[in-house]
């Protein structure tokens, strides 16, 4: 007599999985090979392609099904579409050695190169290569003293440390990372870049907030005008930071009238 395979059991071959946790249960896709990350960065968008079958699994390498009532307890209210299109999205996705050696790879290019366009020399203004920035967030990694506050900052619990690329986050988030890292640790003298901006302040608001713009822009400040409604504008060189602190001394001061505008998110001197 031959052996019957479970009714609840779905076997299938050559897969990639993405799996989401929701409390001590597990729910996962069964997926095409490289499908999952082009769905995600919109290369794809038929589901089609991207699902090998439209159902929830436990454990898709043992062709697990997930039961209706652990799925409708982890995702209440949610259709069984809506629940593959959220664990497609945030799912974690599960990758052989290989694969992951070739993501992990692609990323660290990628976040280096993001460091490069947004960090320089601060004497110089001019850009690293991206060896040198390599070299740098090596450094960071493997040498100990790195991993710890710097002289001064012992009581820091929060000082920013770069343990290397990881699969679970984006190059952009992972880059930010990178360069707080740098910037605190200075493994090599770098600043982040300073940004262009224009700023456009309404007539009526430049007693209380013109000279305190000024006073942020320091000698950042590159050119102003008044215009013929008495508005004042200006083209400045500033860094990250105060960009942050005037957009928002603009939005709570000005009821949106005001603009802290970028012109330009790096300014560098080329080599």
């Amino acid at each position: 007599m031959p052996i019957q395979q479970p009714s609840n059991q779905i076997k299938l071959t050559n897969v990639s999985i993405v799996r989401q946790k929701k409390g001590k249960k597990r729910f996962e896709l069964a997926c095409y090979k490289n499908k999952v990350m082009e769905y995600r960065t919109g290369v794809e968008s038929d589901l089609d392609e991207v699902l090998q079958i439209h159902q929830i699994f436990t454990n898709v390498s043992k062709g697990q099904v997930a039961p209706h009532a652990d799925i409708q307890k982890a995702y209440p209210g949610k259709s069984q579409d809506e629940i593959i299109l959220e664990i497609l999205k945030k799912g974690e996705l599960q990758v052989g050695e290989k694969e992951r050696g070739a993501e992990i790879e692609r990323k660290e290019k990628e976040v280096i190169n993001i460091v490069v366009q947004r960090c320089v020399e601060p004497k110089s203004k001019r850009v690293y290569t991206p060896t040198m920035i390599e070299k740098a967030l090596n450094e960071l990694r493997e040498n100990p003293k790195f991993q710890t506050a710097k002289s001064g900052d012992e009581n820091n619990k929060d000082f920013p440390t770069w343990h290397g690329v990881s699969t679970s986050k984006n190059a952009k988030a992972l880059a930010l990372e990178a360069i707080k890292a740098l910037v605190y640790h200075q493994p090599i003298a770098i600043a982040r870049a300073q940004m262009k901006v224009r700023i456009f302040l309404p007539a009526e608001y430049q007693k209380k907030l013109k000279d305190r713009v000024k006073e942020e822009l320091g000698e950042g400040l590159k050119t102003e005008d008044i215009s013929g409604k008495g508005d004042w504008e200006c083209e400045a060189i500033v860094d990250p930071g105060v960009y942050r602190t005037l957009s928002e001394l603009f939005t709570s001061e000005t009821k949106g009238r005001g603009r802290v505008e970028v012109l330009d998110t790096s300014v560098v001197h080329e080599s």
